[in-house]
This record gives structure tokens, C-alpha cells and sequence, in this order.
């Protein structure tokens, strides 16, 4: 409407894609203890982060697609909490879900132990046990999504929702200063990268990983009840009964409405002054179709 804003509006948050190509999986991976993780890619602040949960969009993508029945995983390795839907019964059977699972599946031959540097860490603790467990879960998926290429090739969309909290126990464990600490960030994001890398590829470029890093959540939002003794109180701050601050966009909002609402009654004057003054017999393409002379022979 011919109104620019004052300030610039960049936001880090946003790529450009194709709207007619969208992806066929999300990768969702949480991560505990940190606020921020210097991985690749469109990053931007979270701020007020509350508890969340993606069960009503697992349901409702196995809802539509239950012909296809599409993988959903969802999956928090510390507490032992795994949801699967779909294909992802039969695909990730064999993942390893409890925490004595995890435990004899890091003493395996193939497993990250063999091939990851652990530096400070070791293998004889048990939070750092419990943060190289959540890796090898990583690894895991990839490697049984590779397995079954097939999945991902599908029309149906996939749904992956990972939580770690293997680095906040590391954090607690060690303190945020400590060399572990530093170690198992790195480690993280590497192996973070990595899976990134190989579930993109896997998906043939047709997917979005994200990775939401916060140092705890905060309580949910919920409703205060006001007492009607506190309407004296309001009353006090504000004698003036003055109105409160209209911003930067009031302006904005103000003109497009009014003008809106002048040319939308100029339109219906003029409109109903030419239907009262209109010939019905010449104006009108109805009358000019329907009232025919009889012709005389």
C-alpha cells in the first residue's frame, strides 16, 4: 500500500525452496544441556522453549497415509521411551531402545567405540556410557534406513524424533568448564553432521534435519486467574486513565482500513446510482434476450 517499515526484517531462520517439492522426511533431533551447536546450516535463537511433543503429527500422518503406512519414530534413548508407527515396526526392530540394550550394544565389534575418538571420556563411566549410546543410536537408524533404501523413495512422508540428553548429563556430571564437556560437544556435533549428511543423502536430497538445541525447557504456559480485590491496584498505576502506546504499524493499519472502506461505499454509490437509472429496455442485455417482437407476415 505504499508504506515501508522502519526496520530490516533478515531472519536466518528461512531458506529458499520449491513449494511444489516438498519433503518427503523431517529429522527432528533435540538436544539437551546446550543452548547452541555450531552445526551447518539456517540456525536462529529460541527463546521461552517449552516442552513439546509431535504424537498428534505422528497420528495424523499415520491417519492419511495408512495405506502406505510411512515410517514415524520417535525416540528419547535416556528414558527409555520409543514410539513407532508403521514401517518403522518392522524396519527398526532391532534398534536398541532400553538402556541395557544400549549398554551391551556399544561393546559390540561395529559399534562407535571401535572408530570414534572419545579423548577425556571413557568407557567406564556411566553418563559418558550414556552419551556415546545416544551416537550409536544415530549411527543405528542410518544404517537401518540404508538397509531398506526403499522407504525412502516412497510418496509417503517420514517422520524421525530423536531426544538426547546424554551432553546435559555430561554437563552435571563434569561442569560446563571441563575438558569432557568440551569433548563431548564436539564429539556431538560431528557425529550430529554425520547423520545429517547420511539421512539427507538417503532421502536424495528430499528431506529436512533439524536441530533444536536448549539448555532446559521452560514450565508450560498456563492460565492466571485474576481477583477482583486487585481492580483497585490496576486503577493506582494508571489514575490518568490514559491509553496505552499504539505502535509503529497503527498508522499503517489505520489508513488501509479507512481508505478501504471509502472506496468500497464510493463503489456501491456508484453502482446502485446506475442500477435506479438504468432502461431495463435498452440498457439490459436480459430484457434485449427475452422480449422479442412478433414478426408480421
Amino acid at each position: 500500500m505504499g508504506f515501508s517499515v522502519e526496520e530490516d526484517l533478515p531472519w536466518p531462520g528461512l531458506g529458499v525452496g520449491d513449494l511444489f517439492h516438498r519433503p518427503r522426511a523431517t529429522v527432528l533431533v533435540t538436544v539437551k544441556g546446550v543452548d547452541k551447536l555450531p552445526v551447518k546450516g539456517f540456525s536462529y535463537p529460541i527463546e521461552n522453549a517449552v516442552p513439546f511433543s509431535l504424537d498428534s503429527v505422528a497420528n495424523a500422518i499415520h491417519t492419511l497415509f495408512s495405506e502406505e503406512t510411512p515410517v514415524v519414530l520417535q525416540l528419547a534413548p535416556s528414558e527409555e521411551r520409543v514410539y513407532m508407527v508403521g514401517k518403522a515396526n518392522s524396519v527398526f526392530e532391532d534398534l536398541s531402545v532400553t538402556l541395557r540394550q544400549l549398554r551391551n550394544r556399544l561393546f559390540q565389534d561395529n559399534s562407535i567405540l571401535s572408530s570414534l575418538p572419545l579423548n577425556s571420556l571413557s568407557r567406564n563411566n556411566e553418563v559418558d556410557l550414556l552419551f556415546l549410546s545416544e551416537l550409536q543410536v544415530l549411527r543405528d537408524i542410518a544404517s537401518l534406513l540404508s538397509r531398506h533404501k526403499h522407504l525412502a523413495k516412497d510418496h509417503s512422508p517420514d517422520l524421525y524424533s530423536l531426544e538426547l540428553s546424554g551432553l546435559e548429563e555430561v554437563g552435571k556430571r563434569y561442569g560446563e568448564d571441563s575438558q569432557q564437556f568440551k569433548d563431548a560437544s564436539q564429539i556431538l556435533v560431528d557425529s550430529l553432521q554425520k547423520f545429517a549428511d547420511e539421512m539427507f543423502n538417503l532421502y536424495g536430497g528430499n528431506a529436512v534435519v533439524e536441530v533444536v538445541a536448549v539448555k532446559e525447557f521452560n514450565s508450560a504456559l498456563s492460565r492466571k486467574t485474576r481477583s477482583i480485590l486487585q481492580s483497585s491496584q490496576a486503577e493506582k498505576e494508571n489514575p490518568y486513565n490514559l491509553a496505552y502506546p499504539y505502535n509503529y504499524d497503527y498508522s499503517v493499519i489505520f489508513n488501509i482500513i479507512l481508505w478501504m472502506m471509502i472506496g468500497l461505499a464510493l463503489a456501491v454509490i456508484v453502482i446502485s446510482y446506475n442500477l435506479w437509472n438504468m432502461d431495463p429496455g435498452y440498457d439490459s442485455i436480459i430484457y434485449r434476450m427475452t422480449n422479442q417482437k412478433i414478426r408480421m407476415d
